[in-house]
């Protein structure tokens, strides 16, 4: 898998096998969707969605997908992703269990509307 020279998110999702293929254009399709006037790009060589700056990434590994809602992102989904093995800012989803789209999506929403909120606010001052 040699994603590192990867331009485009398709680019990135094709250095995959096939069945994890599957699993990181599901996890896109469910950000694109949650996040549609997100800007798609690569950045740190991996997916990348920015809106009033950076919203969330995600990456292909051996075993996992790793999923990176910023620090606040995985502080205010805690519980929810708490059975996920976690470090500062990711979180891990096994490639062999399902993939939460559900929880995916409502971290992306609540960046959005925190991105949203704090470009508002600089607006005002």
């Amino acid at each position: 898998m040699d994603n590192k020279k990867a331009t485009t998110v398709d680019e990135y999702i094709a250095a995959f096998p096939a069945d994890v293929q599957e699993l990181l254009q599901e996890v896109r399709n469910t950000i694109r969707k949650a996040a549609p006037a997100a800007e798609e790009t690569i950045a740190y060589a991996m997916p990348a969605y920015k809106l009033n700056g950076p919203l969330v990434y995600f990456a292909g590994y051996k075993s996992h997908v790793g999923f990176y809602a910023t620090p606040t992102g995985h502080q205010a989904f805690k519980k929810e992703l708490s059975k996920y093995k976690e470090g500062k800012g990711s979180v891990q989803f096994p490639l062999d269990e399902p993939m939460p789209l559900k929880l995916i999506e409502k971290i992306v929403k609540f960046r959005v509307k925190e991105n949203t909120g704090k470009a508002k606010a600089k607006k005002k001052k």
